[in-house]
């Protein structure tokens, strides 16, 4: 047996939501143990955002360059050299992760402990240190933040075979010669194109109708013709049956389609079907808390858990996997537990944004969402090639569509596929958040020739 050690609250994950808040809970005179397995920052810095982004970057700067003749410029052939590109990644990872450390340990009050931590009874927790040994702590208030990790579904065959996921696919140092990407959702399109821009051939297959499901049919259907512009082979209604070893070290690809059996060979293999919660880890049986089906952490609307002083956030619970809801979560705690307020999930909006090239922005209902809803909308939409300052740049790929609520002229959501399309949705956004009309958009005066214009004409090409 060890010896328990008392907290007045413990934070289990290091994440979006969990490091600011060990440091805000510190900073309100309680005495906060912070335990992380691994990294401080959680998937977004180490794994997610800040790494893909870095990688999509250098993809288009690869992708600029193979069109450089385009804008009359001539600069020979251009390689990508996968070794640099994954140094400059791992650079900046590296250098958001030790500062947001530093951040927390130079904080007092907050006990940074890494370990694997899990339940052993009611509030509370023991911890597998990482250095060795083992240390029991408990707490009257727990925040679990625990994160979530890249899902390995039980295809037949995929033990045999050195399949990459969204992680160790980052750590490449050779362009691969044809990846294979199992899923069609947000991660796969991102990985996708970026490898085809790195110089890989490149499959996608979906076993669903269409590209990332959540989105409007026409819009999916666009960001299709523009990966399949990028030379990207797609392959939609396709089953994976099973997986083998193929010659020379590739991999065979067994699948059903509607247009009958079908083998794709590639030299590797990216399964990019999902995430999966780590609440698995946390034994919560032992302290009652309540889960879902998929083993998620059931909350109310101000994330607490039916365990009075346990609260779940981020990817712990249901609800949108984003970094910026996880940071949110947060935001609901810090305003509740330590300055009195009165904040909760009930009707945030949550925006997103697939960082394919161009990108996906999008906020609110889709037409899709309205209409199953019998509400009264118009639809606006147009296409990016309409937009002057898509021209000049030779960008012109995409569109732009608003959902608006007939009576009222709110603006109800809005999914621009486009050059910037994250940064003009975020303009869509902020007319939602104020409750300002299409028509205050449309008649407005912004700088010629900006993005942020297009909405004039948007707000002119109505569909329905």
């Amino acid at each position: 047996m060890t010896e328990l050690d008392h907290y007045d609250a413990i934070v289990i994950g290091a994440g979006q939501a969990g490091g600011p808040l060990s440091t805000a809970l510190a900073g309100s005179g309680r005495r906060t143990a912070l335990i992380e397995a691994l990294y401080v920052g959680g998937s977004c810095i180490n794994y997610g955002c800040a790494p893909t982004k870095t990688m999509v970057a250098s993809a288009r700067v690869a992708y600029l360059a193979r069109r450089a003749a385009e804008y009359g410029v001539r600069i020979g052939s251009v390689s990508v050299d996968m070794a640099r590109v994954r140094e400059r990644k791992q650079a900046i990872v590296e250098s958001w992760r030790n500062g947001s450390q530093r951040r927390i340990e130079g904080t007092e009050g907050v006990d940074l402990i890494f370990g694997e931590g899990r339940f052993v009874g009611p509030k509370t927790i023991g911890i597998q240190l990482k250095d060795g040994g083992v240390r029991t702590i408990d707490a009257q208030s727990i925040f679990i933040n625990a994160g979530a990790r890249p899902e390995r579904p039980p295809i037949p065959g995929l033990d045999s075979i050195p399949a990459l996921d969204s992680t160790s696919i980052m750590e490449l140092d050779t362009v691969p010669e044809h990846l294979v990407v199992l899923g069609g959702g947000y991660v796969g399109l991102e990985f996708g194109q970026m490898f085809r821009r790195f110089g890989s051939e490149v499959t996608i297959v979906q076993r669903a109708s269409r590209l990332a499901e959540r989105e409007d049919p026409d819009v999916a259907e666009e960001l299709a013709k523009i990966l399949r512009e990028d030379g990207i082979e797609i392959l939609l209604q396709a089953q994976t049956q099973r997986v083998e070893p193929g010659q020379n070290g590739s991999v065979r690809v067994f699948l059903r389609t509607f247009e009958g059996e079908r083998t794709v060979e590639g030299s590797r293999l990216l399964v990019s079907t999902g995430r999966v919660s780590n609440t698995d880890r946390l034994n919560l049986e032992a302290a009652g808390i309540e889960t879902e089906e998929r083993g998620l952490i059931k909350v109310n609307e101000r994330l607490e858990t039916n365990v009075p002083g346990v609260y779940a956030l981020g990817d712990s619970k249901p609800g949108p996997w984003f970094t910026h809801i996880s940071y949110d979560d947060f935001r609901i705690i810090r305003t509740n537990l330590i300055e009195g307020g009165d904040a909760s999930t009930d009707g945030r909006m949550v925006p997103y944004t697939i960082f394919t090239d161009p990108q996906l922005g999008r906020i609110g209902l889709t037409e899709t969402e309205a209409r199953a809803q019998g509400r009264n909308i118009r639809v606006a939409k147009m296409p990016m090639a309409w937009v002057a300052r898509a021209l000049e740049t030779d960008e012109p790929r995409g569109l732009m569509k608003a959902v608006v609520a007939a009576d009222t002229d709110q603006i109800l959501g809005a999914a621009i596929l486009g050059l910037e399309g994250g940064e003009l949705m975020a303009m869509l956004q902020i007319a939602m958040m104020g409750r300002v009309p299409w028509t205050t958009l449309r008649n407005a005066i912004f700088a010629h020739p900006t993005l942020a214009e297009s909405l004039n004409n948007l707000f002119g090409n109505w569909q329905q």
